[in-house]
This record gives structure tokens, C-alpha cells and sequence, in this order.
């Protein structure tokens, strides 16, 4: 199965033995928006053209999340920044709809039940544990000093814009996740729009995060 960069950011997102979240879903949200839309430029299907998001190539990756999100952009009359397409993509909640499909492929369980017996609670434990112990095993090899490939560079970049690297990965050096974080892993075109995505998710968790701390 084709696993997307947001879908590997869920995975690290939950602890791995009962599928609760690391990190709020005011961290979580924006990254995976911001993961969603990083991953399209990986695939060359958008660039970072005047400081706003442009379609490069409409055709589809073959990925019914992520071609879900390149017709919006295609369809959006007005070109519009990072920081504007992170925020519509999160309030379109990929992330039940990710967790959901992770179920469905036999990735994750869904488990329902009520704390304190009244108020309802959705845990995703794994079912099948190979695939985030392999997403696992190329992050931990980047950590540990290997060249990342770009796609594991977006998913570090975008785990550290939500907290999630250092809940998944405490011993991490923050040198090093600061490194990739702000590295050019991918072609210059390529790698502008990654960053301005990476960017515009950071943006979002902060603003998220202020919001939720003055409430």
C-alpha cells in the first residue's frame, strides 16, 4: 500500500502500544496539512511561485487524500499562500479521514470506548506494527547522522513543527533535527515550496497553541 508522509506523521504521532496521541490535535492538525502539501511538491505537482502556492502538474499522484487536495488547489481561482492552504486543508479534517484509512488497510485498529464511563474516547493502536517500526527505522537512521531522502526529511520536518520528534524520538540530538529541519534536501524549486509548507504548519501549531493557552 502507498503510505503518504502524513499518514507516516500519524503513525509517529500515536504511541505505539495504545494508540493514544503524543502531541494535541492543535499541533497535530496543521502539520499534517502542512505534510500533505509538502508531499504534493515532492511530487512535483505544485511550487512556490511569488510567495503563494501554484499547480505545476494537475494530473494525479494516484493517492485519493492527496489528489483530493491538488484539485482544490486547482480549482481555486485565486492563488493563495502556504499559510492559507495549511490552515483550509486542516479545518477539512484529513486526520480522521487518515486514521481511518490506516484502519481500513490493516495498519491501525480502531478501538472505541468512555473515560470515567460517560465521555466517549477513539484509541488507534497498531495492528500491524511492521510499517510504522520501518518508517521508524529510517528516521532513527537520519537522526543517527544518515543522508535523509527527501521524503524523510519532510516527514522529520514536519514531525518537528508539531513537538512530535521529541515525543517519539526523545533522545534525538535537536542539532540534528534542527539540521534537517532547515536543510535543502531536494531540488531548489522542490525544496522552496517544502519549506514554505514546513513553515506555514509551524505557523499554524503556534498560532493554535497561543489560542488554546489564552482560553
Amino acid at each position: 500500500m502507498m503510505v503518504t508522509i502524513a499518514e507516516e506523521l500519524l503513525l509517529l504521532a500515536l504511541s505505539e502500544d495504545k494508540g493514544k496521541p503524543l502531541v494535541s490535535t492543535a499541533q497535530l492538525d496543521p502539520a499534517l496539512a502542512g505534510a500533505l502539501l509538502a508531499e504534493l511538491a515532492v511530487w512535483d505537482r505544485v511550487e512556490l511561485s511569488n510567495k503563494k502556492v501554484t499547480v505545476k502538474d494537475p494530473s494525479p499522484v494516484g493517492d485519493d487524500e492527496l489528489d483530493a487536495v491538488l484539485s482544490r488547489i486547482v480549482e481555486q481561482e485565486k492563488e493563495k499562500s502556504p499559510v492559507w492552504w495549511v490552515q483550509k486543508l486542516q479545518a477539512g479534517k484529513p486526520r480522521r479521514r487518515l486514521l481511518s484509512r490506516l484502519a481500513a488497510s490493516g495498519v491501525l485498529s480502531e478501538e472505541r470506548g468512555k473515560v470515567l464511563g460517560v465521555f466517549p474516547v477513539t484509541r488507534w493502536p497498531e495492528a500491524h506494527p511492521g510499517v510504522e517500526a520501518d518508517v521508524r527505522e529510517r528516521v532513527s537512521a537520519v537522526l543517527a547522522g544518515a543522508a535523509p531522502d527527501t521524503r524523510t526529511a519532510v516527514l522529520i520536518s514536519v514531525a518537528n513543527a508539531a513537538s512530535i520528534v521529541r515525543k517519539a524520538f526523545p533522545g534525538a540530538d535537536k542539532a540534528r533535527v534542527k539540521e534537517i529541519a532547515e536543510g535543502a534536501w531536494a531540488a531548489d524549486a522542490v525544496a522552496k515550496t517544502i519549506a514554505a509548507a514546513t513553515a506555514a504548519a509551524m505557523t499554524a501549531v503556534m498560532a493554535a497553541t497561543v489560542t488554546t493557552a489564552a482560553s
